[in-house]
Parts: structure tokens; C-alpha cells; sequence
């Protein structure tokens, strides 16, 4: 049931409005003047306050500026039998949610006041989310309380102290970087570096190079000698990103440097001891690549001691407000933009959204909703720039 507070030193109105709330099944509490009100205000929670500006000793202006100073929420509306324009301007101006002439209209009353519940709603489901989001982003870069989220993290927790070598499945845009990094950020190793190759953004005849070094002088323009990422990666972690693009031949040296701990640069002929912890991941199914002669089995048996299974955005849906909420204040902050929040309807109708470019493109979307709309994104702006289902 929700709580009313009535705040005026008319008694005939805080019996009358009293009354009329209270058949409408609302719990209401009445004071004859501000100071009385705020004592209340501040002593027990309530959802709606209704404050009268003409009162003696604190007037209604003044219990408005006392209370949002003191950091009160609740919606607080105005009252008056001498309401003009600029009265109204100054107390919205202050904070107050509505301003209301006496005499007061029931219809426009209840109407207000299921307005002013909706927002407090809002606002305490923003502050669940934003507590979520605070609280994951303490101990995690992983955004999510869905069941194959929670799974994840267990798995992390259980796999980040050892050693073993992990593989990483889910599509594009996915955040399967979040899991290595956060594989990392839990180990033993966690002091030393983080080195990510995206195996898919090299091509071919370098990406020997990039993993392994070279030699001053072992191609044109090798001008002069350079470690690779698995020398880097040495008491760290070295994250193999999208491993099914890899060629057959650099696929043969992984493999040798897996088994032996050791590498030879391009171009070199010394034996070189490494030491990473190595993750990869992958958006292909490798199982289906071994099949069909794409990928060797034995590297996949070497990098898959443990398989984590990072799940599309849209087999994770509820996941969507906590994930827009963590992005819009993110962004915001990135841009210089006083925080803009996403309304009930908006979140829902993001979780209708069939997305291809998983959290990726949820990020876009978000950056792209806080620059083109208003301070409150709402559902018909979630339909206007994005593809629903």
C-alpha cells in the first residue's frame, strides 16, 4: 500500500483529502504545518507528499527547498488556494513535482498521484540497477545476474587460479574479451601482462610475426629485431582472439610452442622459453572446422582444457536493462552529457530487440539513443532507431 503525506495547515483539507485517499486504499498521514512535515518527511518513508505553500512559521517553499536539500526523492506536490504562473514555475523550479490550485479537482489529484507512484518506481528500480551495476563493477567487468551469467562467473572463480588453457565460444560482439580479461584479472598471473592477438585482423604472412617475432632482416621490412606476443605474454596472459582464423601453418607453430614452452622467432634459429597462460576464443565452430580439415584437432585438444560458452545477448534478454543502464551512464559520462535514463517502456522494448551485434551493438545503440533524444529515452525512441523483432 502506498504512503501518502499530507503537509497544510487547513484542517478542513487534510481531512477531506485525507479521507478521499484513504477510500482510494492509500495509507495517509496528515500534519497542520511545515515543520511538523519535515520532521515527518524525513523520519518515515512515503511515496506521494502533498505540501500547501501558504502555511505560518515554514511556508510550503521552504519545506520543498529543506527537504531536496536533504537528498528526499519522494515526488512532493504543491498546493495552493493562491496559485498564480510564477508560483508555479518557482516550486517545479525547486524540485516539486506538480503544482495543484485549490480547489482541488479529485480526477486531476488521483491522476497525479498515480503519475508521481510511477516515476518513484523508476527511480527506486534505477537505484536496484545501478547498485547491481556498481556492485558487479567492483568485482567484475562482466555486466549480467541471468543464469548463464552467474554460471560464467562461477566458472571464472574456479578456473582463473590454475594454469589451464581456456577456450572461449560465443558470437561476435558477445564480450567474450571480458572473460579473458577477467580469467586474468582473478589469477595468479594477474601482475603480469595482458597481451591480445586478434587473430582475424592479421593477415596471414605476418601473423607468424606478430606471434613470435622476427629477426632483424628476416623479410623487407623487418628493420630491425621484435619480440612477439608470446614473449610478451611470458608470467602474463596471452588471449588468442578469434583462433579459427588462424593459418595452417601458424597453427602448426602454436602448437609446437603449447607443447614445448618454447618459440623460434622468424627468421631466427634460437630456441626461445615462454611461459604464458594462454585463452583463446572463437565465434566458429571448431569442431566443425577439424571436420571438414580447417583447424587441427590436436591444437584444439591443447587450448580446450576448459570451454566456456558466452551466450548471445538475445539468450540472455533480462540482462538488457542492467546492460543499458551500466552503458547510458558510462557514455554520458564519455560525452560530457548530464545523465539521461532509459523509462520502463524503453528497457522493455530494448529487450524485444532481435540483436545480431550482441552487446556491441547494444553499446551503439545506447550511444547513439543519449545523443539524438531527450533527457528520458522512451520506447517510441527505442522504435525510431532501432530493427525490432
Amino acid at each position: 500500500m502506498s504512503k501518502i503525506l499530507i503537509i497544510d495547515d487547513e484542517r478542513s483539507i487534510r481531512r477531506t483529502l485525507k479521507e478521499i485517499l484513504e477510500f482510494e486504499n492509500y495509507e495517509v498521514e496528515a500534519v497542520e504545518d511545515g515543520i511538523a512535515g519535515v520532521k515527518e518527511a524525513k523520519a518515515n518513508a512515503y511515496d506521494v507528499i502533498f505540501c500547501d505553500i501558504k502555511m505560518p512559521q515554514m511556508d510550503g517553499m521552504e519545506v520543498l527547498t529543506n527537504l531536496k536539500n536533504d537528498g528526499l526523492e519522494t515526488p512532493i506536490i504543491m498546493i495552493s488556494g493562491h496559485g498564480n504562473i510564477e508560483t508555479a514555475v518557482e516550486s517545479i523550479r525547486n524540485g516539486a513535482y506538480d503544482f495543484i490550485e485549490k480547489p482541488l479537482d479529485l480526477n486531476r489529484i488521483l491522476v497525479t498521484i498515480k503519475n508521481a507512484l510511477e516515476k518513484t518506481d523508476l527511480v527506486e528500480e534505477t537505484k536496484v540497477l545501478k547498485k547491481v551495476i556498481r556492485r558487479q563493477s567492483k568485482h567484475s567487468s562482466i555486466v549480467g545476474e541471468s543464469k548463464p551469467i552467474q554460471e560464467i562467473r562461477e566458472m571464472i572463480e574456479k578456473v582463473a587460479p590454475s594454469d589451464a588453457r581456456v577456450m572461449i565460444t560465443g558470437p561476435n560482439g558477445s564480450g567474450k574479451e571480458l572473460i579473458a580479461r577477467q580469467l586474468h584479472d582473478q589469477s595468479n598471473r594477474r601482475k603480469g601482462p595482458f597481451v591480445e592477438v586478434n587473430c582475424a585482423a592479421i593477415p596471414s604472412e605476418l601473423i607468424e610475426s606478430e606471434l613470435f617475432g622476427h629477426e632483424k632482416g628476416a623479410f623487407t621490412s623487418a628493420i630491425k629485431q621484435k619480440k612477439g606476443k608470446f614473449e610478451l605474454a611470458t608470467e602474463g596472459t596471452l588471449f588468442l582472439d578469434e583462433i579459427g582464423d588462424m593459418s595452417a601453418s601458424a597453427q602448426a607453430k602454436v602448437l609446437r610452442a603449447l607443447q614445448e614452452n618454447r618459440i623460434t622467432r622468424v627468421g631466427g634459429e634460437k630456441d626461445i622459453k615462454v611461459n604464458p597462460r594462454v585463452v583463446a576464443a572463437t565465434n566458429k565452430d571448431v569442431r566443425k572446422m577439424i571436420a571438414d580439415g580447417q583447424f587441427r584437432e590436436d591444437l584444439y585438444h591443447r587450448l580446450s582444457v576448459i570451454v566456456i560458452a558466452n551466450p548471445s545477448l538475445n539468450d540472455r534478454a533480462t540482462d538488457i536493462p542492467l546492460l543499458a543502464n551500466f552503458f547510458i551512464e558510462k557514455l554520458c559520462q564519455e560525452h560530457g552529457m548530464a545523465l539521461k535514463t532509459f523509462s520502463d517502456d524503453a528497457l522493455k522494448a530494448l529487450q524485444d530487440v532481435n540483436w545480431t551485434g550482441n552487446i556491441r551493438e547494444l553499446r551503439n545503440i545506447v550511444e547513439r539513443l543519449i545523443i539524438l533524444c531527450g533527457s528520458e529515452i522512451t520506447a517510441a525512441d527505442v522504435k525510431t532507431f532501432v530493427t525490432s523483432k
